[in-house]
């Protein structure tokens, strides 16, 4: 496995949440500056996260498709290794017989 795919999960989280830092911070900035309402009383905070990932859900969508193929990519692979590895297993238990029987045909 290339190391461009090992890590293909922890860069995609990495750039999404990236991302949504980025919209929390531009949506606190207009929020800030009145460009945007702020919320009704207390709601500011709660008010601003909503948006933020409102807004940074298509954009990483968007943005990240490659990112997003190379972690499926590398999910799919772990678990048709973890089905090859399971599937050798069945067939070892299956050889096996209990101790004391005898095999007869």
């Amino acid at each position: 496995m290339s190391s461009s795919r090992s890590h293909a999960t922890l860069r995609y989280t990495t750039m999404r949440l990236g991302i949504f830092v980025g919209c929390l911070v531009v949506v606190g900035l207009l929020a800030q500056f009145g460009v945007i309402p702020s919320g009704i009383g207390k709601s500011n905070p709660v008010w601003v996260v909503l948006l933020a990932l409102v807004l940074s859900a298509p954009l990483s969508y968007v943005l990240l498709r490659k990112q997003r193929d190379a972690m499926s990519e590398q999910i799919v692979g772990g678990v048709g290794r973890a089905k090859e590895r399971l599937a050798a297993n069945q067939s070892q238990e299956d050889g096996a017989q209990p101790r004391g029987e005898s095999r007869t045909v």
